[in-house]
């Protein structure tokens, strides 16, 4: 296996920003992911900015006060620099690897230990260096497209099993990444409170469909990678070259009415029980820095059809595929009046998707379709094989006929009012520094009350209608 490692990598390098040399911190020197963040309280525009332990590096600020200067490479760092000097990612990201690998090293050689040049500026704290605590943070990105896979068969077989047991997944399955069009405008940056969603669902002893709040109300944990330079309209993307055309990946909630879905999504697919929102984590880890988590492909079992050309990756199996866990936490009302910390309902990992990152987008592309920068592909629900691997409560609950055990006595089938769902991830990998994702945050609000109905309360989450699948 050929892994793009350089000196960027190395565990034993630190930075002289404390916080950045913690064992658990998301952020070390070896990350340095890219988000948008605004200064709380400020009148200042949104830009670009880099993590690096509780501290954000604007990257502008620092390309403006000359500190990008004089280095190896310089133009094309400095290029990626003043693409920062804006509200979204798609600038930088529409520059391709080599700008923004440039930028990355020459940030890291700034950040590194021993390093003063920017700690010698005038009032560099707030200058260059703003707290975390003291910024807002955006969408990484204008996404002017979204499209959502279904890259596990872990989840496809046990979503398949409760409703076709004798043909869990369908005969398409194992020849092509299954995705469909998602709606970019109800993408909301993490922290984003969502209003339980309303529509029209039909209880299984119902003569006609009623219309009203979800009673069914699921998260879904994703993979989400955004896309860098793209490709002009009716031009494909060689599976070769498909990663070149990957910014980085972030953390999606794709929030699903699941008895909404039931009854709309005949013959076409989802649409309104997936339209309500989907949640992205604010910074976006680079591809250059996922080099060491890089992993061997899905094994196919025997007997599963080799990939066809278009998504043959056999020259780089050995690195296709991405060793990130994701963690799924949920927080009850209770538990927050209580004081008790949020509840751990489920752990994958990228490393068990059937698709790899590179396989999506070279599909995505092979009819010519015309990806941009910005551009927002999710995995599709993350699960492995095992049934704490489970990424999602259709699973974990079985269609909601077995509720799972919460702490305090609570339980649940699907989510409540008030309900706070917690994603995380991280990558780790031995002889190297473990790296974070960040979080994906959203809280349940009641539906809104024009639909006469109200919300559901955390003490009857669900309904007994069973979903359908995702």
């Amino acid at each position: 296996m050929t892994l793009r490692l350089d000196d960027t990598h190395d565990a034993a390098l630190r930075s002289w920003v404390a916080s950045a040399n913690a064992p658990d911190c998301d952020f070390p020197i070896q990350n340095l992911p890219f988000g948008v963040f605004k200064r709380r309280g400020a009148a200042d525009a949104p830009r670009v900015g880099i993590a690096i332990g509780d501290r954000i590096l604007d990257v502008y600020a620092c390309h403006r006060a000359g500190l990008f200067a004089g280095q190896a490479a310089d133009a094309e760092a400095a290029e990626a620099a003043a693409a920062c000097d804006r509200p979204s990612l798609n600038d930088l990201a529409a520059l391709g690897r080599g700008p923004r690998t440039a930028l990355r090293r020459q940030a890291g050689a700034l950040l590194k230990e021993g390093d003063d040049r920017i700690r010698s500026q005038a009032d560099w704290e707030r200058r260059l260096m703003p707290a975390m605590k003291d910024a807002e943070m955006s969408l990484p990105a204008v996404i002017g497209d979204y499209t959502d896979f279904y890259a596990s068969v872990y989840h496809a077989t046990n979503v398949g099993r409760l409703f076709r047991p004798d043909q869990p997944l369908l005969p398409n399955y194992k020849y092509l990444p299954i995705g469909y069009h998602g709606r970019a405008s109800s993408i909301v940056a993490s922290g984003t409170p969502i209003r339980r969603p309303c529509g029209q669902a039909k209880a299984d002893d119902a003569a006609r469909p009623s219309f009203g709040p979800s009673k069914v109300l699921d998260y879904e944990v994703e993979a989400g990678f955004l896309v860098g330079p793209g490709n002009a309209l009716g031009e494909p993307i060689a599976i070769g070259e498909a990663e070149d055309h990957l910014f980085g990946i972030c953390l999606v909630n794709d929030w699903s009415a699941r008895d909404l879905q039931k009854w709309e999504y005949q013959p076409l697919g989802p649409f309104l029980a997936k339209s309500f929102a989907t949640s992205v984590s604010p910074w976006v880890v680079t591809m250059e820095a996922l080099e060491p988590f890089r992993v061997p492909a899905f094994p196919r079992p025997d007997g599963d059809p080799a990939p066809l050309p278009h998504l043959d990756q056999s020259g780089i199996a050995g690195r296709a595929g991405l060793n990130a866990t994701f963690e799924l936490h949920l927080l009850t009302p209770r538990m927050r009046e209580s004081g008790n910390a949020p509840f751990r309902l489920s752990r994958a990992n990228c490393r068990d998707l059937y698709w790899t990152p590179g396989q999506l987008l070279a599909h995505h592309a092979s009819n010519g379709c015309n990806l941009r920068p910005g551009d927002l592909l999710g995995s599709g629900t993350l699960s492995g094989p095992a049934k704490e691997n489970e990424g999602c409560l259709l699973e974990l609950t079985l269609g909601g006929k077995e509720p799972i055990a919460l702490p305090g006595g609570e339980s649940r089938r699907f989510l409540g009012d008030g309900d706070e769902v917690i994603l995380k991830a991280y990558c780790e990998a031995p002889g190297f520094a473990r790296i974070g994702l960040g979080e994906c945050r959203g809280t349940i609000l009641p539906a809104h009350p024009l639909a006469g109905a109200g919300g559901i309360g955390p003490g009857n989450p669900s309904a007994g209608d069973s979903p359908r699948e995702a």
